[in-house]
């Protein structure tokens, strides 16, 4: 396989459970690609591995013709917004700053070239008016542009997306829609969602995982409902199925 991003025989165990079972992906620069599953599919256990933060049993993730490896600039990170503690006392340009925490050192002082990325990450996310303002004076939307902020802060060639439209406003999720539309021109994007009309729509590919990857492929090519049954675990009947336009019948045979 070639690519930026290449996820080869990945098979994870977490706790004594498989959480990933012979997993193959391959993203390259100009790819927008939604990582769709059910709860406990291990998308985020696919992302952990990418960052070099999870232990492989078997298989392995390039990233950028390297082995994944934690703390790397070559990844951007874009946690779930619970993750991050939004009643520390700092202003949003600072929280940016701490993407580039890996770059700068721990006890180093940011320099004149850190803080000018820090304001062309907080200009791409249409944050710069607000960028002395306390973090936890934000509203949902405005804390999930700062999470982007923080990962693009050291220009990423991979950017990683765990459940970005969670909680948010519609004029917010199309913003952001537009913004990782963007940046999949000049990187490579990985967006694990359970936002089914923003992966379908919004998404070059679709990546269906439920422990192993079940089917990849454009939009256009995954209307096959047996697919979808398969990777949520549902029946012709779904809602799933319905949300997605596909028939109540699922086809004679699995296109993955």
């Amino acid at each position: 396989m070639s690519g930026l991003l290449v996820v080869e025989g990945l098979s994870v165990e977490l706790g004594g459970r498989l959480a990933l079972s012979e997993v193959d992906l391959t993203i390259d620069i100009g790819e927008l690609v939604g990582l769709v599953g059910p709860n406990g599919a291990g998308k985020t256990t696919l992302l952990r591995s990418v960052l070099g933060l999870v232990r492989a049993k078997a298989g392995r993730v390039t990233v950028a013709g390297g082995p994944a490896k934690a703390g790397t600039a070559t990844v951007g990170y874009v946690p779930q917004r619970h993750e991050f503690t939004w009643d520390f006392p700092i202003s949003v340009e600072d929280a940016v700053m701490t993407g580039r925490t890996g770059r700068i050192g721990l006890l180093r002082r940011p320099r004149v070239p850190d803080w000018h990325a820090v304001g062309e990450a907080l200009d791409r996310v249409r944050l710069t008016d607000l960028r002395r303002r306390p973090v936890g004076e934000l509203s949902g939307g405005q804390r999930q542009r700062v999470l982007v902020a923080r990962a693009l802060a050291v220009a990423p060639r991979i950017l990683l997306l765990d459940e970005p439209f969670t909680g948010l406003d519609m004029p917010t999720q199309e913003l952001l829609g537009e913004l990782f539309a963007a940046l999949a021109k000049e990187s490579a994007v990985l967006m694990a969602t359970h936002d089914l009309a923003a992966a379908v729509y919004g998404c070059d590919r679709l990546a269906l995982l439920n422990q192993t990857m079940i089917a990849t492929g454009t939009p256009d090519q995954l209307k096959d409902p047996q697919v979808w049954m398969e990777t949520f675990q549902v029946s012709e009947r779904s809602h799933v199925l319905r949300a997605l336009g596909l028939p109540a019948t699922p086809a004679a045979t699995v296109g993955a």
